[in-house]
């Protein structure tokens, strides 16, 4: 696949792992919380436990916040690996989740994509509370946030995007959404059919086996000439 149709008026980025420094985030938010628990837990290991937990309960009606489901998963991942749980642990993480910073093009990229003319927002698993740290560390660059606590849910449901577009006042021919996660924006690109440019920072993580995006770019600075080589009617 490759980018066609209109032109875009706005592009839409998730925010974890595709601006803000995610997985380096979360390791060292997990290494303070399991170092003081003493014992030998792997981070790593202890992650993968922690996500299974976090996307079970994003699933789960009524919806929760961002906070409680990530104070609830760290809870349960405490209790699979025999840890004791306090909630000060949940407190360590969360704060830290909005203390992330973003990779190192991002800032200089976003500028760049505003002088281009697109109106920029971002689509986030999250609460207000808890991204606002990480939005105000992007230059001021993004023009609005759509976040899981507005929408009432969580991505991959099409509620969250069906949210964002009405929020926007866009239809999905107006957009092209830019992410660097498969089971989250991806899949909803697969279900919905909206234009997405993939960020694949290395990571391990890989496309759905039936879906290609649009477009695929190691990091964000790459973006600006994808877009701007486009040929848009």
């Amino acid at each position: 696949m490759t980018l066609a149709g209109p032109k875009p008026t706005w592009l839409t980025f998730d925010c974890y792992g595709t601006l803000i420094q995610w997985d380096e985030g979360l390791l060292a938010a997990m290494g303070q919380i399991l170092s003081a628990k003493g014992g030998d837990i792997d981070q790593r290991s202890f992650i993968a436990v922690y996500d299974r937990h976090e996307h079970a309960l994003e699933e789960v009606r009524p919806h929760r916040t961002f906070a409680q489901v990530s104070a609830l998963a760290l809870e349960r991942a405490m209790v699979d690996f025999g840890l004791p749980f306090d909630p000060a642990d949940a407190e360590i993480l969360t704060s830290s989740i909005g203390n992330m910073p973003p990779f190192p093009e991002v800032v200089a990229t976003l500028e760049a994509l505003k002088v281009a003319g697109f109106r920029l927002a971002i689509i986030s698993n999250t609460d207000d509370a808890i991204i606002a740290g990480n939005v105000a560390q992007l230059g001021g660059y993004v023009d609005r946030v759509i976040t899981a606590e507005q929408a009432g849910a969580y991505k991959p449901s099409s509620q969250i995007f069906h949210h964002a577009w009405k929020s926007l006042g866009i239809g999905i021919n107006d957009l092209v959404h830019i992410c660097a996660s498969p089971h989250l924006d991806l899949a909803a690109a697969r279900e919905l059919r909206f234009r997405t440019i993939w960020v694949d920072r290395g990571t391990g993580r890989q496309p759905l086996p039936d879906y290609r995006p649009n477009e695929i770019v190691a990091a964000l600075d790459k973006v600006p000439a994808v877009l701007a080589a486009t040929e848009w009617k």
